[in-house]
């Protein structure tokens, strides 16, 4: 049977291998543990991943529904 994504939004940082290394925001439609899988498989090969605990206001919750991401999609919201 398949794990659920769940309906909540999670931001995660994936930064780069390199010198200086490159750092970028996501968000995920997806639980964390999931959340980080699905940044790493968008991210190249070498980085890393990790959830930032951020609680997300009503403004920017609405904002990001707007992007219509179903459960299991992300999106780089920022970059360094």
């Amino acid at each position: 049977m398949a794990e659920s994504f769940g309906n909540s939004f999670t931001i995660v940082e994936a930064t780069s291998d390199e010198v200086p290394s490159t750092k970028q925001l996501w968000l995920a439609l997806a639980k964390p543990s999931q959340a980080l899988t699905l940044v790493l498989a968008a991210v190249p090969e070498g980085w890393t991943a990790e959830v930032v605990p951020a609680i997300l206001t009503e403004k920017q919750q609405k904002m990001f529904e707007e992007l219509n991401l179903g459960p299991g999609d992300v999106y780089r919201i920022d970059s360094e």
